[in-house]
Parts: structure tokens; C-alpha cells; sequence
């Protein structure tokens, strides 16, 4: 995460308004109370223009109350929020040059689709021409071109997530707020809107900063992500470094899955004893190995459980009294599994293991 300068630094003001400036939204020591209870509790961050940002936590964790002040429809209890290299903490929604799009989508039920699209420019007062002009070409964007006079209660889940984000988008937007648009929408249908989403915000080149709780989501989209938790960012990186070097057990076990050993439990494996995270993708598991393979470390268990996962199978190894570790393994054609209750020997590589920080 790029340096966020604190406030009452007035040392440092001309170097926080220099980066701001290069940013499409920055946010600066960030809070917000609700009575006794803290939503979010000092953030800051900044998202570069034309990135595809990501705001990725569990339920309450505070990454929509983000959302919704930079939106503007929340004002922050403390802390400043720059667009666009101008403070905007105290401007209302309406003057903010950023749109949303949201989980329910909001369309009015007694319009058309273009109608819906058309409905910004209405109420900036553009004229007719310019509305059909323009309602016309989101809708090739989006490629709803034919279903105009439809109403949204004849569309898919689909279609009318994509009339929200033509309505969204027909003012172009600098930067485009989205809060868990595709939550409602079947598994299918989600990975597909997944890859369309991404493709859009390429083309367009404009910041999209998205609101998720799918982890997946975040990874296969992100240009870089926030990984929130009770109100504050335990990290924020690409998805790849997130996901391959986590800070913290919280981020290790929340974007993917891990194993995570206490300092007791990697000392016994033979590793430093410090509090680490091993992916359970990178544990290599035999039914017959001898455990001499040189530069592994090698550990032997009793399998207690399996399951069936479609392309992978994951396996619960015991390896000790209390310490169990998950192993996940593709499925192949010529693949032998192991039955419950006999002794496998894992295997892994010591770089594999990455070490947490204790917050």
C-alpha cells in the first residue's frame, strides 16, 4: 500500500496534496461511528485511475460503509476522502464524479430498459437526441441492443445488472463504485459477469472500485485489492501477492485457504517456530513415499477425512495429536486415493511456508 499521510501533518501537507493528485481517490485516516459501534476505524488508502480496485471482507467488516463515504451517502465521523485530487469529505452525493451501481440494482419497475438508461441524462436535462444517441450506445456496450422496451421485471438477473451498469455509465463516470453487484446472481451466471465486468472496465478505462465478500471475485478481477477486517485493511497488495504472501492468519485463511501453525506446531515440523501459513495446495501427499527426497520437508499422518471436489479432492491429514493439516490434491485419471484411516506421507518445500505477523 502506497504511504497515506496523516492528518495534522502540516509538514507533510504539500506531499499529500502532490499525491492525491495522481490518484482517482484517495482516503485519508478514514473513520466512521455509529453510537458506541465502529465500522471503520482509521483507513487509509489511495486507488490509481483506471485501476479495478477491490474492497474484500466479511460481513460487517466495514469495506461497504467505505463505499458508501466515498459515494458521499455516508459522512465520515473523522478523516478526509479526495477525488480526483479534490476534497470531497463534506459534498454531497450529486456533486461527486463518481456513480453506483448496486446489489439490488435499483431500476424503476414502470420504465423501459432504455428508459432506465436514459434516466441521468433526463434529469441533467439533455435533450431527446442526445439521450437516444447515447442510450443506444450503452446498450451495444453492455449488448442489450433490441430489448429497449422491455421492462426490467422481463429481463434475467443477468440483463438487468447490465441495464444498472449502462445507467451507471452513460454520464461517464471517472470512477465507478460497485457494491456486491453480482451476489444475487447463480454461480454460472456470476463467473461469466466476472470475466464481461473486467473486459468493460479495460475498454472504458475507468476506475472501478468493487465492493466484494467472494474471494474469488477479488483475485480473478483485481488490479489490487483491500482485505478488510472489524474496520480496518489488514492488507492491500495485487492478488497475487495477497494471496501467495499474507500478513496476517486472518488474510491467509480469508483469500484462499491455509493451514495455519502455531510456533509450537512448525517447531515439531522442523520449521522456525514462529507463527507461518502453509496452502494446502502445496502439500505434496503419497500413500507409499519413504519421505527421502531431499530438500522437502517431509512429515507422516493418518487420513481422517476426504472430500470430493469436482476438479480437486481435499484431504484431512492427521499428524498429530490435535494438529491436523488439509491437503488439496487435482484429480487425475490414473490417481490412487487414499482410504480413511491410512498412513500417507506429506511433503512440501520450506519456501512454501510463509511467515505471519502476529496482528
Amino acid at each position: 500500500m502506497r504511504t497515506v499521510l496523516p492528518l495534522g501533518d502540516e509538514l507533510h501537507r504539500g506531499a499529500w496534496r502532490a499525491l492525491v493528485l495522481s490518484t482517482a481517490v484517495a482516503l485519508d485516516g478514514v473513520s466512521q461511528h455509529f453510537g458506541s459501534v465502529v465500522a471503520v476505524d482509521d483507513v487509509s488508502l489511495t486507488v490509481e485511475s483506471g485501476e479495478f480496485f477491490s474492497l474484500l471482507g466479511p460481513s460487517g467488516s466495514g469495506k461497504t460503509t467505505c463505499l458508501r463515504m466515498i459515494a458521499g451517502f455516508d459522512l465520515p465521523t473523522r478523516g478526509r476522502i479526495v477525488i480526483g485530487g479534490e476534497d470531497v469529505t463534506s459534498i454531497p452525493p450529486y456533486r461527486r464524479t463518481v456513480n453506483t451501481v448496486f446489489q439490488d440494482y435499483a431500476l424503476f419497475p414502470h420504465m423501459s430498459v432504455a428508459e432506465n438508461v436514459a434516466y441521468p441524462l433526463m434529469v441533467r436535462g439533455s435533450d431527446k437526441r442526445t439521450r437516444v444517441q447515447r442510450t443506444n450506445e450503452m446498450l451495444e456496450l453492455v449488448q442489450l441492443s433490441g430489448l429497449e422496451n422491455r421492462r426490467p421485471g422481463a429481463l434475467s438477473g443477468g440483463q438487468r445488472q447490465r441495464v444498472a451498469l449502462a445507467r451507471a455509465l452513460i454520464n461517464a463516470p471517472p470512477v465507478l463504485l460497485l457494491d456486491e453487484p453480482l451476489g444475487a446472481l447463480d454461480l454460472k451466471l456470476r463467473q461469466q459477469m466476472q470475466i464481461e465486468l473486467k473486459a468493460l472496465q479495460r475498454q472504458l478505462g475507468i476506475t472501478f472500485i468493487y465492493v466484494t465478500h467472494d474471494q474469488e471475485e477479488a483475485l480473478s478481477m483485481s488490479d489490487r485489492l483491500a482485505v478488510f477486517r472489524e474496520g480496518r485493511i489488514e492488507q492491500v497488495g495485487s492478488p497475487q501477492s495477497v494471496y501467495d504472501t499474507p500478513r496476517t492468519a486472518f488474510v491467509a485463511g480469508f483469500v484462499g485457504s491455509a493451514n495455519i501453525l502455531t510456533g509450537e506446531q512448525a517447531e515439531a515440523l522442523g520449521l522456525s517456530p514462529v507463527t507461518t501459513a502453509l496452502r494446502p495446495e502445496k502439500i505434496h501427499l503419497q500413500i507409499n513415499g519413504d519421505g527421502s527426497q531431499k530438500g522437502l520437508v517431509h512429515c507422516q499422518g493418518r487420513l481422517v477425512g476426504r472430500q470430493f471436489l469436482g476438479i480437486n479432492t481435499r484431504f484431512e491429514v492427521e499428524i498429530s495429536q490435535g494438529l491436523v493439516l488439509d491437503v488439496i490434491r487435482q484429480n487425475t485419471l490414473d490417481q490412487i486415493l487414499p482410504e480413511p484411516e491410512q498412513q500417507v506421507t506429506l511433503s512440501w518445500r520450506v519456501e512454501d511456508v510463509r511467515m505471519l505477523e502476529h496482528i
